[in-house]
């Protein structure tokens, strides 16, 4: 089970748009949904009043959307959540999901989310991916989240997954908090290439690719109008570059170090 929610844990909209590009590519079916009524506040969360394919106008209620892919030539198959962050009774909405997952037979659940961050848009967008779950981080690599403060739904989720006994991890990207506005298609193309990775399994992004291009070429030329961005730019990928280098210190070392005892001690 693939999750992400607009609001407060998708800057740019890069979680929501990733898992939706994922349902669009691979032909995602609806099965079910949340109903609106008891988790969200209208006025916070307006519904949207659009017109449909025969031209009618249609109030649009927000609502999660949960749908299945199967993923050709893989034994790999997606539910996909699609959602609002809720404004109400947060644990019953999780709970919600959860007994679904269970229904189902979800075997991992995934929860994807972005953030604003001080990166530069000129290097690749980092994308952290942690769990609390002692197998996912032993099989996977990966390292506990060490954040401690205020969360969304995402973070609610993590935890009653793992209460349910299903094993849990989150993906996280950087988005650069300069151009944090919607869309955000190379924080995008982040999220997809990792959960690529992560699934073992294959999404043409080439269009996305382009975008991503498009919008990096874009997010230049604005920073060459103003001097001030440019030079905070500037900074950013100093600062980013320095970090990256090896020999960076003393902790990159040992989390290096670490990596390959574990490699080691897999392989024996």
């Amino acid at each position: 089970m693939l999750a992400a929610f607009e609001g407060w844990n998708d800057a740019g909209e890069a979680a929501s748009d990733a898992l939706k590009y994922m349902g669009r590519f691979f032909g995602s079916e609806r099965i079910s949904t949340i109903d609106a009524d008891e988790f969200y506040d209208f006025q916070f969360t307006r519904p949207m009043i659009k017109r449909n394919s025969s031209g009618q106008r249609r109030i649009k209620w927000p609502n999660t959307r949960i749908s299945k892919a199967v993923v050709p030539g893989s034994t790999v198959d997606l539910i996909l959540v699609n959602g609002v962050e809720p404004s109400y009774k947060w644990r019953a909405y999780t709970a919600e999901l959860v007994a679904l997952a269970k229904e189902l037979s979800v075997d991992c659940i995934v929860l994807v989310g972005a953030l604003l961050a001080d990166v530069p848009h000129s290097r690749p967008i980092p994308v952290t991916v942690t769990s609390d779950d002692d197998l996912v981080r032993e099989s996977l690599d990966v390292e506990p989240s060490t954040y401690e403060g205020p969360i969304g739904i995402v973070g609610v989720l993590a935890e009653m997954g793992l209460l349910a006994d299903i094993p849990t991890m989150s993906l996280w990207a950087a988005v650069p908090h300069y151009v944090g506005q919607s869309p955000s298609p190379k924080a995008q193309l982040a999220l997809l290439n990792r959960l690529e990775e992560l699934l073992q399994i294959s999404v043409e992004t080439h269009v996305l690719t382009e975008e991503s291009e498009a919008w990096e070429r874009g997010v230049d030329e604005l920073a060459t109008e103003d001097p001030e961005v440019a030079a905070y730019v500037r900074q950013l990928e100093e600062a980013k570059d320095t970090v990256d280098l090896p020999e960076a210190s003393g902790e990159s070392i040992a989390r290096e170090f670490e990596r390959y005892l574990k490699k080691r001690r897999r392989e024996q």
